[in-house]
């Protein structure tokens, strides 16, 4: 016993150590040396007082309570009993009121501990995500600082000398103003929660609106009505694959877009003519910091609560299909 706690104490302050294994072996020594009582005494020893192992034992509750919480710990402290009852029946001893007693105070000990060690690991839990949520508004303060620095100074120089050539060039400062005005309420937080955006938008007009010379958009005849702030996710995401087309195909790649609408939701399909995409070649973009395809698309969409699936081959042009079910507040209409 001198030695098992010796060597359990060494192994419980380890913090990699400290497991299931370790609480099983230190369960298994305890319950071995309460029944090696039955070797080292008579019936009359046990008569007079719990077994010597019976006060030792406490320590394996409460280490249970600390590491498996409550209910193992009170798990634990009743077979302590029944082993407490076996082994006076096995030695022919009487069963005394300290029998019960002991069985009692175990269960009070491992209940106290088992709580408060849970109390404890919620605390350590919430510590941890107030640390992490907290260095993550530095790293975005940081970005922010980055973006102030750079982007935002690009566009308001744009806006400025647009707005001085007059023509095209003004249309394209128009342009650069509102997205600096976008991104300075994104760095600085005080854009709305797209939830909270009201109303309802075609989505099939959003889409018309992309159609270029290059992109033909086929939809149904009637409106397809969605929420606003998904219609307009949705027409994002949309724009996003398609300006993927525009930035890694070829010059005067034609693309084709078809919204289809069924009850469970609605499918637009985005398909081009180009050289295709490489297998690994998404992923790989990901690890170089390219995030327009990713976070553009998949986590529009993702947000959203539909799917992407990507349909390519080198040389065979790429096909992505985005579904959306339909939105729990306003059903699709057409």
């Amino acid at each position: 016993m001198a030695l098992w706690t010796l060597v359990s104490a060494r192994l419980y302050a380890r913090p990699h150590l400290r497991g299931r294994r370790v609480l099983t072996a230190d369960l298994l020594v305890a319950f071995g040396c309460l029944f090696a009582t039955a070797l080292a005494a008579g019936p009359h020893y046990l008569t007079q007082a719990a077994p010597l192992s019976a006060y030792w034992f406490a320590g394996a509750v409460l280490a249970t309570g600390a590491v498996a919480g409550v209910r193992a710990a009170v798990l634990v402290a009743f077979l302590y009993g029944l082993g407490d009852l076996a082994l006076r029946e096995f030695m022919g001893a009487a069963v005394t009121g300290a029998t019960l007693r002991g069985v009692v105070l175990l269960l009070l000990a491992g209940t106290a501990v088992g709580y408060m060690a849970g109390v404890a690991h919620r605390a350590e839990t919430r510590f941890a995500r107030a640390v992490e949520l907290e260095a993550r508004m530095r790293e975005r303060e940081q970005i922010a600082r980055s973006v102030h620095d750079s982007v935002l100074q690009v566009l308001a120089l744009v806006h400025r000398r647009g707005e001085e050539a007059g023509g095209e060039a003004a249309e394209l400062g128009r342009m650069a103003g509102e997205q600096e005005a976008l991104l300075r309420a994104l760095v600085s937080g005080t854009v709305a929660p797209a939830q909270d955006v009201p109303g309802t938008a075609d989505l099939c007009e959003l889409l018309r609106g992309q159609g270029s010379a290059l992109v033909s958009v086929s939809g149904p005849a009637d409106p397809v009505e969605l929420p606003e702030h998904i219609a307009r996710e949705l027409a994002a995401a949309v724009r996003a694959a398609l300006d993927n087309v525009a930035v890694h195909c070829p010059e005067g790649t034609r693309s084709w877009v078809l919204l289809e609408h069924e009850e469970t939701g609605v499918t637009v399909s985005v398909r081009d003519e180009g050289p295709g995409i490489a297998e690994g070649r998404l992923e790989e973009a990901r690890r170089e910091g390219r995030l327009g395809f990713t976070q553009s698309l998949l986590g529009r969409v993702h947000d959203l609560g539909g799917t992407v699936e990507v349909v390519s081959g080198p040389g065979e042009g790429t096909e992505v299909e985005i579904r959306l079910p339909r939105p729990r507040s306003a059903g699709v209409r057409a």
